[in-house]
Parts: structure tokens; C-alpha cells; sequence
């Protein structure tokens, strides 16, 4: 898949075609550095937002994310081509969201398959 990564989209667009491949999977964006050259702040920015509201690089084209990519290729794809800081959520059982506990060598399909793997049941209408 590739996803178009310029200063005007929309984050939850972003995340619209993330999800299109990964439906388990959510990519949220942190807030960019108070200071050039700082860390991310630890927080999601509102996916109403831009990606030019969250990133300190401004290049503009395309990311190409495969599933047999792992957790932390794709966040370091994020950050050194366009300086965007992301996270990987996973849905859980109550449709809430919640960070990846994955490692960061854990594949995207793996991490998106464990979560269908634990949804199942709910989908279903199984009590377990």
C-alpha cells in the first residue's frame, strides 16, 4: 500500500487507508517537538489535524507500507523521511484502542493478525 504524505491530508485520511489493509491495526500521530532536534511530545494529536500540524520535516510523497514490515520499520520510515512520529494501536475487544505491546521487530501482519486472532470471539457473539 502507499499513502500519500504531504502537509494538507488529514490524519484520520491517513488512517483510513492504513486500517483499509490493517483493520486491527490504528497508526496515531504524536504531537512534533517543542525544539528542533527534540524528542516528540507524548501525545496524539487529533487526527482532525494535518500532518503538517505534527511534523517537523516537510517533504512531500508517498510512504509504502507492507505487511511484512515490522513495528519500528515503520515508525522510523515515518520519522526520518518526513519527521512525523507515530505509534502503533491495536483495537481491542471493547472497540477502544490501545498501544501495541508488540515488540518493535513484530511484523504489521503478525500484530494485525494477533488482534483478529483475540477479536474473534467477539465477532462471532461467542461468550468466552
Amino acid at each position: 500500500m502507499k499513502i500519500i504524505i504531504n502537509n494538507y491530508r488529514k490524519i484520520f485520511a491517513v488512517q483510513q487507508e492504513f486500517r483499509a489493509v490493517f483493520p486491527d491495526l490504528n497508526i496515531n500521530f504524536l504531537a512534533k517537538p517543542n525544539t528542533k532536534g527534540g524528542a516528540p511530545v507524548n501525545r496524539i494529536v487529533k487526527n482532525s489535524k494535518t500532518i503538517g500540524d505534527c511534523r517537523t520535516i516537510h517533504n512531500s510523497g508517498f510512504i509504502t507500507i507492507l505487511p511484512e514490515m515490522s513495528v519500528g520499520e515503520l515508525k522510523q520510515h515515518f520519522m526520518d523521511v518526513y519527521g512525523l512520529s507515530v505509534e502503533v494501536f491495536v483495537k481491542t475487544g471493547d472497540n477502544n484502542w490501545k498501544e501495541s505491546s508488540k515488540s518493535e521487530n513484530t511484523l504489521l501482519s503478525e500484530v494485525n493478525d494477533s488482534a483478529t486472532y483475540m477479536l474473534e470471539p467477539e465477532r462471532m457473539n461467542v461468550k468466552t
